[in-house]
């Protein structure tokens, strides 16, 4: 039987971004009474810290003549404008206009907005829908994280997060022997997640590092929030190791990231010191994957024109994702599929050496993938 890939329209796709959760900015680069500008999937951000300590992400212009409030100051929990001093509060209310000894019933946009695991965190519409993202087994825990580093890759962020369940390329690229098969479950119309096992080969350094750990095979499980945050799951069954890799995608449909490593916080200076060597062992793991993916990042033109059985984790996640809510770049508008064609208008045709079925969706929608067969 001859199978086909419906085009879709928004994976891959830099003219729209997943409704959800997306970092700013390092906690620790916003102190209180500070203001900076920030600018996310095409918005424009003054984002400040007030004198309590909360940060504020207001939208950037000022509605008497559009002064970039980044160049104001900070006032207890207000921001005041540079050019004439007009005064709005955290719900972007306009409080004061000194010339006129009052106020006016203008204001700007204030967006949601979180502070977690060293980053702040803004929701892209009106009320959050959902938690921060984290990996599922710590999320009735405390955690400590450590914010590894912040990356930029040549590709669109949606390419950098099915690269993570590609089974065949960690045999390939990383000498990292897993299974093909990934199990996938639906958490929600925004988180999908992924299981698999590694084998215990000892290829690779890193498997010879932690070989000893193992009695038969590891955890490697994957979590994906909005197509744009994943959380991994690695280690023998007694240890676990976690990373979570959050994306954004830039103007030029590229991709800006931060990577956050993480354990369960223990108490004690024993628990400190402990916590510390395992951040830094995640460290470790978290290098030896990125750096082998580096020059595939610099060149690739995602197509998958030729999907095999091995690959039917990636359909998945791209069927998922292509029934999320998705916002406009820039406007932050819901998005519509007429304003922004496919990025490939051809639709690329399966291989026959791997049939694959097609998945369903909870949500009833349609998925992407679609059967056909020859006359």
């Amino acid at each position: 039987m001859l199978q086909s890939l419906k085009n879709p329209e928004k994976f891959n796709n830099s003219s729209c971004f997943a409704e959800g959760w997306y970092w700013l900015l390092e906690s620790r680069q916003l102190r209180s009474g500070q203001v900076q500008p920030v600018s996310v999937l095409g918005r424009n951000l003054a984002l400040y810290r007030t004198a309590a300590g909360h940060p504020i992400a207001l939208d950037a212009y000022c509605p008497h003549m559009g002064a970039h409030l980044a160049e104001g100051r900070v006032e207890g929990e207000g921001l005041r404008c540079f050019f004439h001093n007009w005064k709005f509060n955290a719900q972007g209310n306009c409080v004061e206009i000194p010339c006129l000894g009052k106020s006016l019933p203008v204001g700007v946009k204030s967006w949601p907005l979180q502070e977690a695991y060293g980053l702040i965190w803004i929701w892209i519409s009106d009320q959050p829908r959902q938690p921060l993202p984290i990996p599922p087994e710590l999320a009735t825990v405390a955690v400590d994280t450590w914010v590894s580093k912040r990356f930029t890759k040549a590709c669109h962020p949606n390419v950098v997060m099915v690269n993570a369940i590609d089974a065949h390329h960690f045999n390939t690229v990383h000498n990292f022997p897993i299974a093909i098969d990934f199990q996938s479950e639906t958490i929600g119309p925004h988180c999908i997640s992924f299981k698999n096992q590694t084998k215990g080969g000892k290829e690779a350094w890193l498997m010879q590092l932690i070989h000893p750990l193992y009695k038969e095979r590891g955890t490697y499980d994957l979590c994906y929030w909005n197509g744009s945050t994943g959380t991994v799951t690695l280690g023998p069954d007694f240890l676990h190791f976690y990373i979570m890799f959050s994306l954004r995608m830039l103007e030029n449909g590229q991709t800006e990231g931060a990577t956050v490593l993480m354990t369960q916080r223990r108490t004690g200076l024993f628990g400190w010191l402990f916590n510390r060597i395992i951040l830094g062992i995640t460290a470790l793991v978290g290098h030896y994957f990125a750096q082998g993916d580096t020059q595939v990042f610099r060149s690739i033109r995602f197509n998958l024109k030729t999907p095999l059985g091995a690959d039917r984790s990636i359909l998945e996640f791209i069927d998922h994702f292509e029934q999320q809510s998705t916002r406009t770049w820039g406007s932050w508008e819901p998005w519509q599929p007429q304003t922004a064609p496919p990025t490939d208008p051809a639709p690329p045709s399966l291989g026959s050496q791997s049939p694959l079925p097609a998945p369903t969706h909870p949500s009833g929608k349609p998925p992407c993938l679609t059967l056909s067969a020859p006359p």
